[in-house]
């Protein structure tokens, strides 16, 4: 099998897939934050990435890093909340690593999702278990690793880590939040979804239509 090659224009659909999917579910990712949370998550995600579509022919495209690491200061500046300095240190830690390379590998998806986790970890203190969106992203980054010892191909790694973010959406419900705004509600959590699960679970599966169709 001829290995995985990403390049700029692959991480550039991915992430105005994201831009998308936050704009378009704006309303509904608040919806499911009203349930325990303050029920603003959809308005301040769409926030940052309404900049990214706005700017999106003028952003820099000269490097994969550069390119994310512009993501990374607009979400951080524009996501209001918990969320900007979550999201964005998550493009941060992904551009640091992709530094100096002109395209990607599989492994370097990996390291860069490692990276961008433990980064979300230290900046916001939320760990494995808390019913965040780490508890997508930790299993994503096992499953991606799973996939390359598989030998899978790319839009089959793509649809993989999209069941493993669905499935976290539903096993963690029963979850009681103990980060951000949903662990402030302590039980009431219970039985509730996590929106930054869900907005993982959904750009992700999004992200593997958009390529099946490119």
């Amino acid at each position: 099998m001829n290995p995985i090659i990403i390049t700029i224009d692959d991480v550039a659909l991915g992430v105005k897939t994201m831009a998308e999917t936050a704009l378009e579910n704006e309303k509904y990712f608040s919806e499911l934050d009203a349930a325990a949370g303050d029920a603003d998550f959809g308005v301040s995600l769409a926030a940052g990435f309404k900049v990214v579509v706005a700017d999106w022919e003028q952003l820099d495209r000269s490097s994969i890093s550069s390119f994310l690491m512009k993501i990374s200061m607009i979400i951080t500046s524009k996501v209001g909340g918990c969320s900007g300095p979550v999201w964005g240190t998550g493009f941060m830690k992904a551009a640091l690593l992709s530094k100096g390379k002109p395209t990607l590998s599989a492994g370097d998806l990996v390291a860069m999702l490692r990276s961008g986790i433990d980064g979300i970890m230290a900046r916001g203190g939320a760990r494995a278990g808390d019913k965040t969106l780490l508890d997508a992203l930790i299993p994503m980054a096992d499953r991606l690793e799973a996939c390359i010892a598989e030998a899978l191909d790319a839009q089959q790694m793509r649809e993989a880590l999209t069941e493993v973010a669905n499935t976290a959406v539903e096993t963690t419900r029963d979850w009681v939040a103990k980060r951000g705004r949903q662990s402030f509600t302590g039980d009431r959590s219970i039985g509730t979804v996590d929106p930054g699960i869900v907005a993982v679970a959904t750009m992700m599966g999004n992200i593997a239509g958009a390529f099946k169709t490119a």
